[in-house]
């Protein structure tokens, strides 16, 4: 890799640490939600590959998962109640927004295609496309599960915190209809190390992180 091309992929990066960042205080969200969900997919990410391309483009693709929400207006995104049919309909938009962001960064392909994703539903039910099974993306079906854990075991303003308890049972409940089963079992399988970074609300432990700038042409275990 020569140098403009490393300084170019840190522009990139930096570029999405920074949309990532913007949508979390747009939205009002504490503690880096965004780069906590995107570590915590990789910690089931790398139980399928050790391919640093495809680590990175499931990160980058989780980090950015919401981003276009930015296209969605504050009395829908920021409102306290029920959504009505038309803000629903709104909101629903999301997904093809932020893939029409992300699609022009270079060489996030794969990430664009997660943003796309990432609210299917493995029994089809889920939008925008209505895609099943492994049609969705393995980055999108990983991240379902974390996206969940997360919104259950993080404060809202409505309510408090549920336990990793409470966010288990409910992810195993979901196993087949919005959760790929594969994903769950993965889930299942790295319980203590997840539950330890909830917990924490930490990013990932030191001897699991990825550098994101860096980690393009560096291999990964799989195992923690």
């Amino acid at each position: 890799m020569n140098i403009e091309t490393d300084i170019l992929e840190q522009a990139d990066a930096a570029f999405a640490e920074a949309l990532a960042e913007a949508l979390d205080i747009r939205e009002h969200e504490t503690g880096d939600h965004s780069k906590r969900v995107a570590c915590h997919t990789l910690v089931l990410a790398r139980r399928f590959t050790s391919d640093a391309d495809k680590l990175r483009q499931i990160y980058w693709g989780s980090l950015l998962h919401d981003i276009g929400k930015i296209g969605i207006s504050d009395a829908i995104l920021l409102k306290q109640g029920a959504l009505n049919e038309d803000e629903w309909n709104a909101m629903r938009t999301h997904p093809e927004k932020g893939y029409r962001i992300v699609s022009q960064i270079p060489d996030m392909k794969e990430a664009a295609e997660i943003v796309l994703s990432h609210e299917e539903r493995f029994d089809g039910s889920g939008y925008p496309r209505g895609l099943r099974g492994e049609k969705i993306s393995l980055g999108a079906r990983l991240f379902a599960v974390i996206d969940t854990l997360d919104a259950i075991t993080s404060d809202r303003p409505y309510r408090k915190a549920n336990t990793f308890e409470q966010a288990r049972d409910e992810i195993i409940r979901m196993s087949g209809t919005q959760f790929d089963p594969v994903a769950v079992q993965a889930f299942l399988a790295e319980e203590a190390t997840l539950r330890e970074m909830v917990d924490a609300k930490c990013m990932l432990p030191n001897d699991l992180a990825v550098p994101q700038t860096q980690m393009k042409g560096t291999n990964h275990d799989t195992q923690h």
